[in-house]
């Protein structure tokens, strides 16, 4: 069994992370423990506003909310008393016992799991200790628990596959299902658990769900407001449907929302940024005659995916490293110059990429103009961007999808260096 315990600042988030997929028919409530009333005479209303007024006691406390999740190996099957069991006996030893807290079984992955959501402010109104709960309580009762009911032990268990989900298989196709709920899904996915610094960094990963967070054009009413919407994508990477204002989701992603987060993930995202370098540079150590293609195929053996963009006449200029291990998202720039596209480029073939043995759907071509939220232009519009169709590579998803710039080779910019003449002296 292996456990994964987040500490966050949204208890709504959380709460409709679960109940939306209790509406999609992908997940039930099998609990709740410590309520005034029985699971069956609780309305969704109900459940959320027990956690929200045990949370209220201490208005100080920000970061309130507990979401943890248990994972069993894919050769079990627990029953419903059995995971009730086991979730009782884990929050009562982690400390969470006498919490009113919420139980529910998914049934959208691949082995079976269970997620639990409280809050860490006591019932008294102090806050409950959470730093470090990962190894000074959850690993010690988690192998007691593997030993009490004879679990797949966490150490035993498959590696998990550190890809998401592409979006197609999340049916996020416009018509299938209410947009906004799918957007909203997503959202609740990605924005919580990547580490993204700029609006082109977050869309390479909501890309992957045929979501597009976008500003408009720099003349529009909403991009001088500052305003953000969200849309979806077709299997070609073109909008669809109607845009929908981030103001108008529940948890508020709004460009001001993402700013603070980049600000945050500046610094959160730095202790992975060594292990991501450290990969790059294992790469060329190890290879006599580096390129392109074999810097994307070993990154990508390493949970690494390359996003590649290049102009319309072949040159390559950008360079984007995701991280799914980590969920670390990296301009080349970022990491340091050596790793940048045209650092790149020069360790490896420089060849034209058209010429190279890269499947097209991994290559970026920019066209047009575009701003990204810092006010820095870019040379992509947002919403223009290669088709792509559904495969079961997710390294093909992946490489439609950024079109941020860090750095523009010389030959690229147009301009030419004036001259200065030596005029004679009267």
């Amino acid at each position: 069994m292996v456990a994964r315990i987040k500490i966050g600042s949204s208890l709504n988030r959380a709460f409709f992370y679960n109940e939306n997929k209790q509406k999609e028919g992908v997940a039930e409530c099998i609990m709740a423990q410590n309520y005034p009333a029985d699971l069956e005479r609780l309305s969704e209303h109900q459940r959320l506003n027990v956690l929200q007024k045990v949370a209220s006691l201490n208005p100080n406390i920000k970061v309130n909310s507990v979401h943890i999740s248990l994972n069993f190996d894919p050769s079990e099957q627990p029953s419903v008393e059995q995971l009730k069991e086991i979730a009782s006996i884990y929050m009562d030893q982690i400390g969470f016992g006498q919490q009113p807290y919420l139980v529910y079984q998914h049934h959208d992955a691949g082995h079976p799991h269970i997620h639990l959501l409280t809050t860490k402010v006591g019932l008294d109104g102090k806050g409950i200790n959470t730093h470090n709960i990962g190894k000074t309580r959850s690993e010690t009762v988690r192998k007691a628990i593997e030993i009490q009911f004879g679990l797949v032990k966490a150490e035993d268990m498959k590696p998990k596959d550190y890809s998401l989900k592409p979006a197609y298989v999340q049916q996020v196709h416009y018509g299938k299902t209410e947009s906004r709920k799918a957007i909203a899904t997503v959202l609740n996915e990605v924005l919580k658990n990547y580490k993204y610094t700029s609006l082109p960094e977050l869309n390479v990963v909501l890309h992957q769900y045929n979501v597009h967070a976008d500003r408009g054009t720099e003349q529009s009413r909403t991009f001088k407001n500052n305003g953000l919407f969200y849309r979806i994508q077709d299997d070609k990477g073109l909008p669809v449907g109607v845009p929908i204002k981030a103001s108008s989701f529940a948890e508020k992603p709004t460009l001001k929302y993402l700013e603070e987060h980049f600000k945050i993930n500046e610094t959160t995202r730095l202790p992975f940024k060594g292990k991501l370098k450290n990969a790059i540079d294992l790469f060329f150590l190890r290879s006599a005659k580096p390129s392109i293609p074999a810097l994307i195929k070993a990154l990508d053996k390493e949970g690494i995916h390359t996003v590649l963009r290049q102009s319309e006449s072949g040159q390559l200029y950008g360079i984007t490293y995701v991280d799914h291990r980590n969920k670390c998202v990296f301009n080349g720039s970022a990491l340091g110059k050596e790793y940048s596209a045209k650092a790149i480029q020069e360790q490896c073939n420089v060849a034209p990429i058209s010429t190279l043995n890269i499947p097209s759907k991994s290559i970026q071509n920019q066209s047009g103009s575009g701003t990204d939220t810092t006010g820095n232009k870019e040379q992509s519009n947002p919403i223009s961007e290669q088709p792509r169709q559904p495969s079961d590579s997710l390294l093909d998803i992946l490489m439609q999808t950024e079109y941020g710039v860090n750095y523009v080779p010389y030959q690229l910019s147009g301009k030419k260096k004036k001259r200065k003449r030596k005029g004679k002296s009267q």
